[in-house]
């Protein structure tokens, strides 16, 4: 049975004008030693019926939980001469100055009264931006009933810490929110993944399985944690591979499952706080998925000890999958990257095969199909395919967006960059030979010749030959077909 809910007073009974915020008033213009002290006092005498909860905006934000949409935050008297709301009107530039725009503005409330509703209830809050010492404090100062406000505290000090539509990325000591993470973990998707299908059906099991698994672990006895490596030469799908993984574990239905990602240990109070700061977190996030870009980077000799005791040690990291990428997999250490119980199972990453070079080139020519300046024909795919064998996705990327630069800036159809770029640089079958290079002419058929998209895609796909050459030369031996 539902009880009408009862009228507040938003005005005392006995004055024209809010005491509370005459004493706010008189305190902030003379010597205190504790805002607390006198709003709280100053808010019982006024309102002698109405239970208060104070809350730290730090803890809990009611203003923000109303604009999220859960509740709603009416000013008091905003409209009145009496200024019983004070705030400081902000500006906030544009994002980014390429977006253009003339950026916003926004209030800070120094003091603000509102009638707040939230479900059926009804409560009357006051925020205050009080100053004690060196440090202003943003203090809600809710008025209701003791069981209904601590409902209210409890909803929303819930949503505030929950993580909306953002990643957390801990960089620099810190974490933080990334809502340019989140975008573009929302536009990658495993259909759009060009790997090995056995491997991806693995992957794509292997963290699905996961989640769904928690009693069994416990039936089992063992640690609900698990965690894996993607390694390979950079540019060949693992960073594209974690944001679909992401994406699928946030789309859950029922459960998202949010990811923590680590970028680095740097902090002023040195790797071990940050590596406490992050297993803390995940512990308290679980179940979650824990990402480290660039293990190898990430776990130095010098915090490879407190590494192993957060990943083994006393504490309880039920719930957490770790996902660590690296380019060195040589470069970890044995106890890492071989020891099952941390790091189970390592998917390599290796450069893509002839079929999945052509499905990147249809990819490519998707996405300029409406693209009225550049002829793309599906028999360009496989021409261009056959050319960059030992090409990481990455460097066939470049190819087609040096291509198309040239095309766009005018630079396009050098008769003598063309006649040189027929002897292009093939990578060779036959792993033995250092370099894994020798030279072949391409001769072009009369119909490809037509292209300038194949024209500028052979000049830019000659030159990044060189530079794989001496890369390889240097650093490892060639990869072969998979």
């Amino acid at each position: 049975m539902h009880t009408r809910p009862i009228e507040l007073p938003t005005r005392p009974l006995t004055k024209s004008h809010d005491g509370v915020y005459h004493e706010f008033h008189e305190n902030s213009r003379a010597p205190r030693v504790n805002t607390d002290a006198y709003i709280i006092e100053t808010i019982r005498k006024e309102y002698p019926s109405l239970h208060v909860s104070v809350s730290p905006s730090y803890t809990v934000n009611l203003l923000s939980y109303a604009a999220s949409g859960n509740a709603s935050a009416t000013p008091v008297d905003a409209d009145k001469s009496i200024a019983e709301n004070l705030k400081w009107r902000l500006y906030l530039p544009p994002a980014r100055r390429l977006e253009g725009g003339s950026g916003n503005l926004y209030d800070s409330i120094q003091f603000g009264k509102y009638l707040y509703k939230w479900k059926d209830h009804e409560y009357l809050v006051y925020c205050v931006n009080g100053s004690d010492g060196p440090y202003k404090i943003s203090m809600t100062y809710l008025l209701g009933t003791p069981t209904t406000n601590d409902l209210l505290l409890l909803a929303a000090g819930k949503y505030q810490h929950e993580i909306h539509n953002s990643v957390l990325v801990f960089d620099g000591g810190y974490w933080q929110q990334s809502s340019e993470l989140w975008q573009a973990v929302q536009d990658s998707h495993w259909s759009d993944v060009i790997l090995d299908e056995k491997m991806k059906k693995a992957i794509i099991g292997e963290i699905t399985k996961f989640f769904e698994s928690r009693d069994r672990y416990k039936k089992l006895r063992v640690g609900w944690k698990r965690g894996v490596i993607f390694y390979g030469p950079p540019g060949n799908g693992k960073t594209i591979s974690l944001k679909a993984m992401m994406h699928s574990l946030y789309s859950r239905p029922d459960d998202p499952i949010p990811t923590l990602y680590v970028r680095s240990l740097s902090s002023y109070n040195g790797p071990e706080y940050s590596l406490n700061a992050i297993f803390s977190r995940a512990r308290q996030m679980a179940p979650c998925l824990l990402v480290f870009e660039d293990l190898d980077s990430i776990v130095t000799d010098a915090v490879r000890s407190y590494f192993l005791n957060q990943v083994d040690g006393l504490e309880n990291n039920d719930g957490i999958f770790m996902v660590g990428s690296t380019n060195h997999l040589d470069r970890l250490d044995p106890g890492i990257s071989k020891r099952p119980s941390r790091f189970d199972r390592k998917y390599l990453f290796p450069e893509p095969s002839l079929e999945q070079r052509k499905q990147y080139c249809a990819f490519w020519r998707k996405k300029l199909e409406d693209n009225e300046d550049v002829a793309f024909p599906e028999r360009l795919e496989g021409a261009i395919a056959a050319i960059t064998k030992g090409f990481s996705f990455a460097y066939i990327q470049e190819a087609f967006v040096a291509a198309l630069l040239a095309i766009a800036n005018g630079d396009a159809d050098d008769d003598d960059e063309e006649k040189e770029a027929e002897k292009l640089v093939c990578a060779c079958d036959d792993p033995a030979n250092m370099a894994g290079l020798v030279e072949r002419d391409i001769k072009d058929d009369e119909e490809l010749g037509k292209y300038v998209l194949w024209r500028e895609i052979k000049k830019v796909v000659k030159t990044l030959r060189e530079e794989l050459e001496e890369r390889l030369r240097d650093d490892y031996l060639c990869w072969g077909e998979v």
